[in-house]
């Protein structure tokens, strides 16, 4: 037998303090800290539909757009993510080529294919393999951070350059956009409430167990007759 949720027993905990208390109305508020209590996160799905659609809209721009303008005694250039991918290879560094691919370009398509996936399955009311997507949201919250790579390189690079006053390195508008990328999607994440995915896990298996407990009992009654 499984064992329900804590919302189907009226309990919710709080996003603040973390205490759990019983939900008794559509105003109730933690009686520890005083924050409002949900037994899920308001809007959830819309919220995370429309930052995962913003980011794809920008993940566009982000990579045909400059990221990065150098400016010399030798002239200008300007590089985007995958022209700078390309340099490095060139140039031999092929394991940072490899490196800046994936966490600029793999990861945030990585992120987003997979709150498309959750979200759709969430929307589907889909039962299979709850732990699993479980499991995959954890991983998607796990590498956020490790996308901001490009920005963290355009960055350094401009103070190193800068102070060494051989050149000019500023942040193009693909930085932005990229950088708009890879909040928004982190907010996506934060947005996405996980415990959708057990709530439809949980309806599939009261429907199962009412569907099995029907099965007997028509036999049963057939038998006397």
């Amino acid at each position: 037998m499984t064992a329900g949720s804590a919302a189907s027993r009226g309990l919710a905990g709080c996003h603040d303090c973390g205490l759990v208390s019983r939900v008794t109305g559509h105003a109730c508020c933690c009686p520890r800290c005083g924050a409002r209590l949900h037994l899920r996160k308001p809007d959830s799905l819309d919220r995370a539909w429309a930052l995962v659609i913003a980011s794809y809209i920008l993940y566009v721009p982000a990579n045909l757009l400059p990221i990065m303008e150098t400016s010399s005694l030798f002239g200008a250039q300007s590089d985007t993510i995958l022209s700078g991918v390309v340099f490095l290879w060139r140039s031999g560094s092929w394991d940072l080529a490899l490196i800046v691919f994936v966490a600029s370009v793999v990861v945030p398509l990585s992120k987003l294919f997979a709150l498309t996936y959750l979200l759709v399955s969430v929307r589907r009311g889909s039962t299979s393999q709850p732990l699993q997507k479980a499991k995959l949201y954890r991983m998607v919250e796990f590498v956020g951070k490790w996308s901001m790579l490009d920005i963290y390189v355009v960055a350094l690079l401009a103070t190193v350059v800068k102070f060494q006053s051989l050149a000019s390195i500023t942040a193009a508008p693909g930085a932005v956009a990229f950088g708009a990328v890879v909040i928004l999607t982190m907010l996506a994440a934060q947005s996405f409430d996980p415990r959708l995915i057990w709530d439809a896990a949980e309806r599939g298996g009261r429907t199962a167990g009412a569907g099995a407990s029907a099965a007997p009992g028509h036999s049963t009654s057939v038998g006397t007759r």
